[in-house]
């Protein structure tokens, strides 16, 4: 029987960053939990008034929940979500680790707001005056996160798949290296040439699905 997985989304994005990863692995008869968590994009009102701290009580909600269900449990984070789910990995029975585009080392602060609104725009099909209402305060909240929980990353020793896209206009390329050179456990690195931050929408996703469907059946 194959583990059950909890799947996290980024930084002011949706269960949609990640949903067609969870889509295949059920395909593969893993069940998948894909949470909406208070760090999406929907309700600049929530992000305003949140703090790093409230968001990493929320991620340990979701992983107690999966281990008094079904015991141990696999994880795949992407950006930001990465990082809560490597936190995660050392205080919960997580038995397989994914890492997707994970926020250590992001192009620039700047940068980031404009993709976050471009993509809001785009995704939500929203105003302009509403992406211009990314609160600033929720920004700081995501660099301070990022500063805490990036030391957890050398506490991670269950096996580890690492994937990064090349073509990444959020998080820097250099965050996967950095990552790969603090993980304790076994670890893979694969690069996507074709992607860019939303790597379960891109044009390399059917080839990282196989990828994570072959690390996850590993002995």
């Amino acid at each position: 029987m194959k583990q059950p997985c909890l799947l996290f989304h980024g930084f002011t994005g949706g269960p949609y960053e990640v949903e067609p990863l969870a889509r295949h692995l059920r395909e593969r008869g893993q069940l998948c939990e894909v949470p909406r968590l208070p760090w999406n994009g929907e309700f600049s009102h929530q992000l305003r008034d949140s703090h790093w701290e409230d968001w990493v009580r929320e991620a340990e909600e979701h992983a107690e929940r999966m281990t008094l269900q079904y015991g141990s449990f696999d994880m795949v984070g992407f950006s930001m979500g990465g990082l809560l789910a490597a936190y995660l990995s050392v205080r919960y029975p997580v038995r397989r680790l994914i890492l997707l585009n994970t926020a250590v080392i992001y192009v620039s602060p700047r940068r980031m707001l404009d993709v976050i609104r471009d993509e809001w725009k785009y995704q939500r099909k929203i105003s302009f005056i509403k992406a211009k209402s990314t609160p600033l305060r929720a920004a700081w909240q995501f660099t301070q996160l990022v500063r805490h929980l990036k030391p957890e990353l050398s506490q991670v020793s269950i096996p580890t798949l690492i994937a990064q896209s090349e073509k990444d206009h959020v998080i820097h390329p250099q965050s996967a290296q950095y990552i790969y050179r603090k993980l304790k456990g076994h670890r893979e690195l694969h690069w996507h040439s074709r992607s860019n931050h939303l790597i379960c929408l891109s044009e390399d996703a059917a080839t990282l699905f196989r990828q994570v469907s072959a690390f996850l059946d590993k002995e």
